[in-house]
């Protein structure tokens, strides 16, 4: 058969049924359930609405085009306000009540972390997005597939920037209180350290606390000469550079990628304090000399102009969301099944399958789909319709 997956996701799902009998086609088939957790309230929220309007899109075109195999794609949304207690309710009653034949989210590790071994446990396949190393362990969590960079890979990418682009010999490691943000800011000292860098300090803050300038002052006192944070509250990011801006501090920040959402925009006191704010990026998001995105991100952004809001978030969680959509879908029209074994054993002999915000590779002992090569830095004010230039230095 010499249809290309593109093709299956977009002009074959709601013609696969061929094959169905008469009587099964007679009847409303079963929905297939797609879990969905996500902070949509909360200060960790920037990220779940983002994420959530790929999900929807993705959802609604592809039930317009008469489903998968006749079934539609029913969305069961539940929002964890960000707290890993909310989070495992929730995945209880996806995994248990509603038996949803898939799951996405949650969209930070500290939920994550709570939520994996359940949905693990009902053998839900799930797709992750959060980038806490621990969370995708093929042996432990065989459902779990993650869709999006490792933190080991943001890491690498902030950590070479600031050491051979920025030539920085002194940093500040600043995270907030999360799951994620916790582990994330002890590893990116770690490996500070090991790289022969002198971490003159380091913090966890509160995501809601009000005013950072004591931890910024302390940075500054210290003779840092890069910033790194790794924290996905826009609210917190956003006081960090208004503090740095406030006390006339001309440093760098480099890390975390939600450092460029629209969200900190809104909040910054002064235009000019997004100025020299780097984010781990990716070169699907990314634009060219020309300001063109690559081409399938290019197709994507032109065709969603007017559905999809992009101006006030990251579009690299939009294409994640969407990405995610369909591949369930792809899995179900393929296989024919939404049986959890059928779902796991597809994903595990995925070989760059061609989202668009990028090309997964699983295998059975290797849930990580996101390729290394596509983690680059950007320059945090370039946004437009979530997507960045590449930080100065950076090829």
């Amino acid at each position: 058969m010499s249809v290309t997956r593109r093709a299956v996701l977009y002009g074959s799902l709601g013609t696969a049924a061929a094959g169905l009998s008469t009587r099964r086609a007679a009847a409303a088939p079963e929905p297939i359930r797609f879990g969905w957790l996500t902070a949509l309230t909360g200060p960790s929220s920037a990220a779940g609405i983002g994420f959530n309007r790929g999900v929807v899109y993705a959802a609604e075109k592809i039930n317009a085009a008469g489903g998968v195999n006749g079934r539609m794609i029913e969305v069961v949304t539940r929002d964890t306000q960000g707290d890993p207690a909310k989070a495992v309710n929730a995945a209880v009653e996806l995994a248990s009540n509603i038996k949803v034949h898939a799951c996405l989210g949650p969209t930070n590790s500290g939920e994550s972390l709570a939520t994996t071994p359940i949905l693990a446990r009902f053998k839900v396949p799930s797709l992750q997005f959060p980038q806490l190393d621990t969370l995708i362990d093929p042996v432990k969590y065989p459902n779990a597939f993650r869709l999006t960079p490792t933190n080991s890979q943001w890491d690498d990418a902030t950590r070479h920037y600031c050491i051979e682009i920025l030539k920085a010999k002194k940093v500040a490691v600043i995270g907030d209180n999360t799951g994620y943000g916790t582990t994330a800011t002890a590893v990116s000292v770690t490996n500070f350290k090991q790289a022969g860098i002198d971490v003159v300090y380091d913090a966890v803050l509160d995501a809601n606390a009000q005013d950072t300038t004591p931890n910024i002052l302390r940075a500054q006192s210290a003779g840092a000469e890069v910033v790194v944070v790794w924290s996905d509250s826009t609210g917190l990011n956003a006081r960090m550079m208004n503090a740095r801006g406030r006390i006339g501090w001309d440093v760098s920040f480099c890390g975390h990628p939600a450092m460029g959402s629209g969200d900190v925009a809104h909040l910054l006191e002064k235009p000019a304090y997004w100025d020299k704010v780097y984010m781990t990026g990716f070169r699907s998001c990314s634009f060219d000399a020309s300001g063109k995105l690559p081409p399938r991100s290019q197709a994507f952004v032109d065709e969603v102009k007017g559905k999809v809001q992009l101006s006030d978030t990251v579009l690299y969680w939009v294409l994640a969301a969407n990405d995610a959509v369909q591949l369930v879908a792809e899995t179900v029209a393929r296989t024919g099944s939404s049986d959890s074994e059928a779902i796991i054993g597809y994903w595990n002999k995925l070989t760059k399958w061609p989202g668009v915000y990028g090309d997964y590779t699983f295998t059975p002992t290797s849930h990580n789909g996101y390729p290394t090569d596509e983690v680059v830095m950007s320059a945090a004010n370039s946004e437009r319709d979530g997507a960045f230039a590449l930080a100065p230095g950076y090829a």
